[in-house]
């Protein structure tokens, strides 16, 4: 069974340069579709032997994740994110699964690392993720940027984890913060979502504080110290971000 992995990035230089060639020492095929980097992401993934696009940096990413997906010709895809890292592990166990599974896909669990810290609590572990899956079994709906793959079949769970690192620095953090919410400010427009009374009480009180104390105090985020704080701070304040960032475009509607 041949497996093709696919991955999008933008200005992804860095985590390129760990991830890309483990994967090409294992795939069939690496699929890399550049969404407008200005770092030399492209350049590097050529270079290495990835098989590489160009696509326009679409605010929802599963647009350009689908793209990827449909120039492989692998019979299993693994779609990955710049940011996630695979163990000598998982790899086996994905090269022993594809060639005996009837399944259509697999999940699998994955380790969230804020600053270099696990995060073995507040609803951060394990975190699993459906990703891989057999050509033509899966698709996005291509709606929402966090929205999962539609598998035709059954889906089976993978007993060894991948490891992501989405944020090394606090300013790496906020600045994803800020391109995440104005998708999501913009995606509560389009629902026909609007500024009111019980709206602001939702988003900028009920809705942040008790995500904080479900992650931080009963999920046990408090375990994972000064990173879990963080993280459980920062879950409630996107909330009240996007809600703030809607009555901006509401505003600016207006005008």
């Amino acid at each position: 069974m041949k497996l093709s992995v696919t991955c999008i990035g933008r200005n992804e230089v860095d985590h390129l340069k760990q991830l890309l060639p483990a994967l090409l020492e294992w795939a069939h095929e690496v699929i890399y579709v550049d969404c407008e980097s200005e770092d030399g992401s492209f350049e590097l993934a050529e270079s290495l032997g990835c098989r590489v696009f160009r696509r326009e940096n679409n605010m929802n990413l599963n647009v350009n994740k689908s793209y990827a997906m449909e120039q492989a010709e692998g019979d299993w895809i693994f779609y990955v994110d710049p940011d996630e890292r695979f163990g000598p592990e998982l790899r086996d166990e994905v090269t022993q699964k594809i060639a005996t599974t009837r399944a259509s896909a697999f999940k699998l669990p994955r380790r969230n690392h804020f600053f270099n810290v696990w995060l073995q609590h507040g609803g951060q572990y394990p975190d699993h993720q459906l990703r891989l899956f057999k050509k033509g079994k899966g698709k996005f709906p291509n709606k929402h940027v966090h929205e999962s793959l539609k598998i035709e079949g059954p889906v089976e769970m993978l007993k060894h984890p991948m490891l992501h690192y989405p944020y090394l620095t606090i300013s790496q953090f906020i600045k994803k913060m800020d391109f995440y919410s104005s998708f999501e400010a913009q995606h509560l427009f389009d629902r026909g979502v609007r500024p009111s009374f019980s709206n602001t009480c939702k988003f900028v009180f009920i809705k942040p504080q008790s995500r904080f104390i479900r992650r931080w105090l009963f999920k046990g985020g408090f375990r994972d110290g000064i990173a879990g704080l963080f993280a459980a701070i920062f879950d409630g304040v996107g909330w009240m971000l996007r809600y703030f960032k809607l009555w901006e475009l509401t505003q600016q509607n207006k005008k």
